[in-house]
């Protein structure tokens, strides 16, 4: 776990929208209360580096959740492509394997110093937090989800990248499995005051941090508030 983060920095907020403005407007305002804006494939598909260049001038670091799977030359070219938008963090999917993943990470060295920026994490998605039990029964992925999400974990680690996307409910097997270095950010978090929504495996922001999680990704809580700026302060304020 990242110790030395301050409680603001661990907040990513989910900024979920083909508005650019909005999502303009938005990472405008959180500038200097949370660590990041995380822009995903909506949002990419809509504005691609040109609309993530003009969010981070905002001056938030920005997590760029595009959850590439394919083959192993077509993912890192990729992250090659995107890696000089001076990311923090851009993710990949673990069940892609480990040369996609290995692939992945070079390339987003390499990439970075070519282009002169630090690299970003490439971290792995592994079971997505907005499915259950019964959906991986329902696809034919038998095992108990925290099994899944542990053999994923762990070929992520042996592939030489950062960190995984997890339920912060995985974070005690995968920190036993992988040590306390590798990075967990965690989804589906949801403060005690806020609505589940589609959510099936959520936490609280405190009680995820309590149990190892480095990166927290909250989206509606903040967004969907009358006062977002009130809203992540007040999760802020949860934990610290």
């Amino acid at each position: 776990m990242t110790e030395n983060l301050a409680p603001q920095d661990r907040i990513f907020c989910a900024i979920d929208t083909t508005d650019l403005a909005h999502a303009v407007d938005l990472a405008s305002l959180l500038s200097g209360v949370i660590g990041g804006a995380k822009l995903g494939k909506e949002f990419f598909a809509a504005h691609g580096p040109a609309g993530v260049r003009e969010v981070a001038r905002a001056g938030l670091p920005i997590f760029l959740d595009v959850k590439y799977h394919d083959i192993p030359n077509t993912v890192a070219g990729a992250i090659r492509a995107v890696t000089p938008l001076g990311l923090k963090i851009v993710n990949v999917h673990a069940t892609g394997g480990i040369e996609m993943m290995k692939r992945a990470g070079e390339a987003a060295r390499e990439a970075a110093d070519k282009a002169g920026v630090s690299a970003p994490w490439v971290i792995a998605v592994t079971i997505l937090t907005s499915l259950d039990q019964g959906d991986l029964d329902d696809v034919g992925l038998a095992g108990p989800i925290s099994d899944r999400v542990v053999k994923l974990a762990e070929l992520t680690q042996k592939a030489g990248l950062d960190g995984i996307v997890c339920s912060a409910k995985e974070i005690t097997p995968v920190r036993a499995a992988c040590g306390s270095e590798f990075k967990l950010v965690t989804p589906g978090i949801r403060p005690s005051w806020a609505s589940a929504d589609d959510q099936k495996r959520i936490v609280t922001p405190k009680d995820a941090v309590a149990m190892g999680s480095d990166v927290l990704v909250i989206g509606r809580p903040i967004t969907k508030a009358d006062d977002p700026v009130a809203a992540a302060k007040r999760i802020v304020a949860e934990l610290s």
